[in-house]
């Protein structure tokens, strides 16, 4: 059985044990929650390499003690020389998922860390150099580190569509082989790279000697960006959306990120009057919502700037009602397919001062794209194949567009005081578990870890599975799953705890500076205290 984690003076959760170690490094040193997080942040890219990498987009919900939270979007925009026509002109139907043409979108992931580092020195600070932010992050990705049984197991399910791709199997096969779970993985060109951020700054990479070297990296490999692209890279910070459920104010980031369809699913399903968890009308109800939520997602959420009507009106409460009454709260209703899912990473920090990080980073699909710069050791995402080449679908291909996300870093004030970041990976999972992790603590008053810990289910497609039935770990109760089948939901049993359903993470600041967290025993996750 696991425990909350309690501590006072900082915590870090993370989904490797060794970048909540980096954090907490972080915050016994003075350092702040930003700080840490980008301690967290980089070494996490180097010791789950196949769920995110320098070479990704992240986001972060940054919140300061009696303040609204900032929003950081570091989400890269499709290369200036990308359209529909270069794809037809390869006799594309759509945009591959693999290889130089998937690796289509700038990496933003760096340019979210600077951001997020400059807010933490102007309003917070911060005073720890970038050297020693990324300090473990170098460690490991230059001594190496144990490969973990998802990244073993990852590498050999995806080897067929990988090991042909630019620069992988040097960066990631033994002799042509996958490595075995407790492997030693040495990454140097990747620890060389983070060595020049630390020296030069982390607007190198975009507009610096990194930055071309990236440049010529990705043309040799074949991709349309160049350094142009790079150069106009810059996160932005904005007002996240905002939802109350049940007097408490919820917050996530808007489109191109699916958080939306997460506000929505918990308001959604506040308005069902549920009563106890665990039970049908709980695990249905979500289910229902989660449908009604996606529905909107898959027909309106892009790009903002292409967007019809902005995201907030979807919050507006007449819209949230004509939702939940469209429930048969004892029938399912059908099912299509979903949008595919993603591979990711959600981390939180709280620091002695109360101030809460909820950070989420991503390369899409397991490896991204596939492709390695071997000049630097990044993998790219492939996060631009989530473009349409149909001129009339509300998410089609244009340079310098900006993809549909599933991450978003969910993060709460609670009504009692309490703060609550929280999140996981997990494409259409994603809205779905943190759902479930706020409802189960927050509304139904689980322990924080058993919240996290208790059995999930599925609906629709995530990182590694095409599939789109209702999967559901067999430790949810018999009776409770009979039900959902005899109401028409099309069930898949899984094992007890099946990685396939993510890995969530909170952590809870109290006012009097209690701080609880919890890490998802499905991941090599940790909260780490102190």
């Amino acid at each position: 059985m696991l425990n909350t984690t309690t501590a006072y003076n900082g915590m870090v959760v993370a989904p490797h044990h060794l970048a909540a170690d980096a954090g907490l490094r972080v915050l016994h040193d003075g350092g702040n929650a930003i700080e840490a997080m980008i301690a967290a942040a980089s070494t996490i890219a180097v010791v789950y390499p196949h769920m995110n990498s320098l070479g990704g987009d992240n986001f972060w919900l940054v919140h300061t003690p009696g303040h609204e939270p900032l929003g950081i979007d570091a989400c890269g925009a499709a290369a200036a020389a990308a359209d529909v026509a270069l794809y037809r002109a390869r006799d594309l139907s759509r945009v591959p998922a693999r290889g130089p043409l998937a690796a289509l979108t700038v990496a933003g992931a760096v340019a979210g860390w600077e951001a997020a580092l400059d807010h933490s020195v102007a309003s917070w600070q911060g005073r720890l150099a970038l050297p020693r932010l990324l300090e473990d992050a170098i460690f490991y990705a230059d001594h190496g580190v144990a490969v973990s049984n998802t990244l073993a197991a990852n590498t050999q399910t995806k080897l067929a569509e990988l090991c042909d791709q630019p620069g992988f199997a040097q960066a990631f096969l033994a002799g042509g082989e996958p490595p075995r779970p407790g492997a030693l993985l040495r990454q140097p060109a990747l620890a060389s790279t983070l060595r020049a951020l630390a020296q030069d700054g982390l607007d190198d990479f975009y507009r610096g000697a990194l930055g071309r070297k990236i440049a010529a990296g990705l043309a040799s490999a074949g991709s349309p960006l160049d350094a142009g692209d790079l150069a106009a890279c810059r996160a932005l910070r904005l007002t996240p959306l905002t939802l109350d459920v049940a007097g408490h104010r919820l917050y996530n980031m808007p489109p191109p990120t699916q958080g939306l369809a997460a506000l929505m699913l918990l308001g959604v399903f506040a308005r069902l009057g549920v009563r106890e968890a665990e039970s049908f009308a709980f695990c249905h109800g979500l289910i229902e919502a989660t449908k009604q939520s996606f529905r909107i997602r898959d027909r309106y959420l892009t790009d903002p700037r292409y967007m019809a009507e902005p995201a907030a009106r979807f919050l507006e409460a007449d819209r949230l009602d004509e939702l939940a009454a469209g429930i048969d709260r004892e029938r399912a209703q059908p099912w299509p397919d979903a949008a595919p899912g993603g591979d990711t990473v959600w981390l939180g920090a709280i620091d002695r001062h109360g101030r809460a990080v909820s950070f989420i980073q991503s390369i899409y699909w397991e490896f991204g794209s596939g492709v390695v710069l071997p000049d630097t050791g990044i993998t790219w995402q492939n996060r631009g194949s989530s473009f349409s080449l149909d001129p009339a679908h509300h998410n089609c291909l244009r340079p310098g567009r900006r993809p549909l996300h599933t991450i978003q870093p969910p993060l709460a004030l609670l009504q009692d005081g309490r703060v609550m970041p929280y999140g996981t990976m997990g494409g259409d999972g994603q809205p779905q578990t943190q759902a479930m992790v706020f409802a189960r603590h927050v509304l139904f008053g689980q322990d924080l870890q058993t919240a996290v810990s208790a059995p999930r289910w599925l609906l629709g497609k995530t990182w590694g599975s095409n599939a789109t039935n209702l999967r559901i770990e067999n430790r949810l109760p018999r009776e409770v799953i009979e039900a959902l089948q005899a109401a028409g939901h099309d069930v898949e049993i899984l094992g007890a705890f099946d990685e396939v359903m993510g890995h969530a993470g909170a952590l809870v600041h109290h006012p009097g500076g209690l701080i609880e967290g919890a890490a998802d025993p499905r991941s090599d996750g940790a909260a780490r205290g102190y």
